[in-house]
């Protein structure tokens, strides 16, 4: 029995969720993810035809790929296996490998086996279906929140096709809460006015792309306040206990908001700094470009100033990535408060903008013959390389030479700060500078 089947085998007598009775049983039927469902598409045709082959269905929490994976069962003649990779193991795998192959044997039937959570088997256990895949005894359908490209074992991702969903828009999240609340058969079976325009639009935005979430607080909603003659945005809010923050990810205040996140850090106010990151996250915007901001901060705002802060923000992404929400939530805000905290330098930035500038005002002028590499006696006998002194031969790994085109010798872009690790880096610099001077 998997989890497609088991609700025949419910008793009838317990309610299932909305979230449940709403999942769709065909293309057709789905909501959101066009861009591999429409009609023509190799993902629709595999199933039309049932010519389905492996895939890996790849995207975040309540986008449809548990409903993508029972489509496929209903569509398809061939025997449809559901396992869980947080419930089975390798015994559980050998045992769906052994009645694949009876059942092959018997009565000539294919076997699509469907790994939900597929990034949480380890390498053994996926090990142990790959030959099967790759000599076609089964079909697998996985599904992961995670990047397939860290996740599973690069030899079962090449055997496979990897289709990437995407978190649903509210527009879709909308049109999904509105026959949800409509639907007489599976659905709630109420009159469409029962939810105010604004108590439907708080609960797609506090969904954050996910239909199931959205679908539960539906239901939730709409139980609460059972009998009410209109369900408005304040009731939503006491059911769910989620406020309604004045956001919009595609808008003004989105910007508004990371302007002041960024300020905050640039600045060295970190309690503003979390203030502003926690108003990000509540009201739904994307975690992955919050990391990306930090990650340009540690390098526009702080560089040579705190070196560390560059890996802080790169760790910080990573360690979300692997932890997912909410328990990777507190990686930003320990990012933002380090960021927020460090020493500032914007002097790295500067020296881009400098050279950049100075190089379309003269050009790409040549390399000075002494450091060009002088691979072949063509261009030994040319002087390539004639002239070089190799620093590791002298006191300190200091030697004076030039290294910039002629006509810009002593040029300077970079020009370090006395803040944090800058001011070591703007000392030695001077003494590197002054040696010259006196020995060049």
């Amino acid at each position: 029995m998997d989890l497609f089947e088991s609700h025949n085998a419910q008793d009838k007598s317990l309610p299932r969720p909305l979230a449940d009775r709403m999942r769709p049983q065909t293309l057709d039927e789905l909501v959101g993810q066009e861009h591999i469902t429409a009609k023509g598409c190799l993902f629709q045709k595999a199933i039309e035809d049932d010519r389905v082959f492996s895939i890996l269905l790849w995207g975040p929490p309540g986008c449809g790929k548990t409903t993508l994976a029972g489509i496929i069962a209903n569509g398809t003649k061939s025997e449809f296996v559901e396992i869980s990779a947080v419930l089975s193991g390798v015994k559980e795998i050998r045992q769906i490998i052994e009645q694949a192959k009876k059942r092959r044997a018997l009565y000539k039937r294919r076997t699509i086996l469907f790994v939900d959570e597929i990034h949480r088997f380890n390498k053994a256990q996926q090990d142990a279906f790959l030959h099967h895949v790759e000599n076609g005894l089964i079909t697998l359908v996985g599904a992961t929140t995670q990047n397939p490209s860290f996740e599973v074992i690069p030899a079962l991702v090449s055997r496979c096709r990897v289709f990437t969903l995407k978190s649903l828009e509210k527009k879709s999240i909308l049109t999904i809460l509105q026959h949800a609340l409509t639907d007489s058969k599976n659905g709630l079976g109420l009159e469409k006015e029962i939810l105010s325009s604004d108590a439907s639009e708080h609960i797609a935005r506090v969904s954050d792309g996910d239909a199931r979430i959205a679908l539960t607080n539906l239901e939730t909603a709409v139980l609460h306040f059972v009998g009410k003659k209109q369900i408005k945005s304040r009731d939503v809010e006491t059911a769910i206990e989620k406020k309604s923050l004045l956001y919009d990810k595609a808008g003004e205040e989105h910007f508004n908001l990371i302007s002041a996140f960024i300020k905050s850090m640039r600045g060295s106010d970190p309690d503003a700094a979390v203030y502003w990151l926690a108003r990000m996250l509540m009201a739904g915007d994307d975690p992955y470009y919050m990391l990306r901001r930090m990650i340009r901060f540690a390098t526009e705002d702080i560089g040579m100033a705190d070196p560390g802060a560059l890996t802080m923000a790169l760790n910080a992404s990573e360690s979300f990535r692997i932890l997912g929400r909410p328990e990777g939530d507190d990686v930003l805000f320990q990012a933002g408060i380090y960021l927020a905290t460090a020493p500032k330098s914007n002097a790295v930035y500067t020296a881009h903008k400098q050279v950049k500038k100075k190089i379309q005002k003269t050009g790409c002028l040549p390399v000075p013959f002494h450091i060009r590499n002088a691979p072949t006696k063509l261009m030994k006998d040319l002087n390539y390389g004639k002239g070089y002194k190799y620093a590791h031969d002298y006191k300190g790994a200091f030697v004076p030479q030039s290294y910039l085109p002629d006509n810009l010798e002593d040029q300077r872009f970079y020009f370090p700060t006395d803040r944090g690790y800058e001011k070591i880096v703007k000392q030695r610099l001077e003494a590197w500078i002054q040696f010259k001077k006196e020995n060049g």
